[in-house]
């Protein structure tokens, strides 16, 4: 984890010159359900990625130590000949609390507490027409995932009541898990004048104490420009790794720098583990009896203004677990920067 940070950290110090010749793509995510005047379940994601520029191979990246470079060879699905490359690079923090945060016992029938913390990187392989992603994320869930304190200290600085439950939050556990996902870009539409679209499809899984499932989903977008990338990334485990970009956003020379689409995602996973609902693994602790089979959907807006890209979502989750009352909204929003 600690290399992870620190590759990271170099990421965000490169040098103008290096920048400008080998650009970056740092994202910005956030998701909450507040702004669905709701403060419960999965509550709150923040995550912030960087992904490197287009590489030949893993080992051009010098963020990566060149002890790694023989073991990332070794990663299936990623290393096929003739495709581009890119790095990822994230942290992030995910936070999930029952739907009554104003109890402080124990809630039998309803979600544990919990939070996690964890760093990753990806490595990317694609062409024009598919992306393959493999994600390796560590992290810790429980009291050092600091999920309480971030959830009592916003709740503070707004005026809002303290939650009250987080003295029965998951036990502290290390996370180690290995997402894969294969994105393909099944067809395009193109109406002339910039108006076109695609349709993008989904195959994945995750493995890991964490996580472990299967899934599969499918994105449509419609609009003006609608980016050469791989579609719209959220937080959620059911999501494919971050998708790389590039600073040629525009489909037609007529309208460089500029986009406005709409899309509409739908994904649904199957779902083996799942430690937030079904609790520690090593240690007895809070669970409740989860859902097998969860999907999502999203409708949103994508803005390209030059490097700046912002994507701002409407997600429903179906129930995660038995007793849960109905399904979730929350807001996923994405700001992106090529550098």
């Amino acid at each position: 984890m600690l290399i992870l940070l620190s590759n990271v950290s170099i990421v965000y110090g490169a040098t103008p010159d290096l920048q400008q010749e080998n650009p970056w793509t740092f994202s910005l995510y956030f998701e909450n359900d507040l702004f669905f005047n709701t403060d419960q379940h999965y509550t709150n994601g923040v995550k912030l990625t960087w992904i490197s520029p287009d590489l030949t191979s893993y080992a051009e990246s010098k963020k990566l130590p060149a002890w790694s470079h023989r073991y990332i060879q070794m990663l299936p699905f990623i290393n096929e000949p003739g495709m581009k490359r890119n790095v990822a690079f994230s942290v992030g923090q995910a936070m999930y609390t029952p739907a009554d945060t104003k109890r402080a016992d124990l809630i039998a029938n309803d979600r544990p507490y919990a939070g996690w913390l964890y760093s990753a990187v990806a490595f990317h392989s694609k062409n024009e027409r598919r992306l393959d992603s493999m994600e390796i994320q560590v992290g810790l869930v429980g009291p050092q995932s600091y999920a309480q304190f971030t959830q009592k200290a916003v709740h503070d600085l707004r005026g809002f009541e303290s939650p009250e439950g987080w003295d029965h939050q998951l036990k502290n556990e290390p996370g180690l898990n290995f997402i894969y996902a294969r994105k393909w870009r099944a067809f395009d539409i193109d109406l002339g004048n910039g108006l076109g679209g695609d349709v993008l499809t989904l195959l994945g899984g995750a493995l890991g104490n964490i996580y472990t499932y299967a899934n599969a989903g499918i994105e449509a977008r419609f609009g003006l420009n609608v980016p050469l990338d791989f579609g719209e990334s959220q937080i959620q485990p059911a999501s494919s790794a971050n998708a790389p970009v590039t600073a040629e956003y525009s489909r037609l020379s007529g309208f460089e720098g500029y986009s406005l689409y709409l899309y509409a995602t739908a994904n649904g996973r199957a779902v083996l583990r799942d430690i937030f609902l079904d609790g520690n693994t090593f240690a007895r602790s809070h669970s409740v009896d989860k859902e097998y089979f969860v999907g999502n959907v999203a409708i949103g807006v994508g803005i390209i203004i030059y490097r700046f890209k912002l994507s701002i979502a409407e997600v429903i989750r179906t129930r995660e677990f038995h007793d849960q009352q109905g399904a979730q909204k929350f807001a996923s929003i994405t700001l992106s920067f090529t550098y």
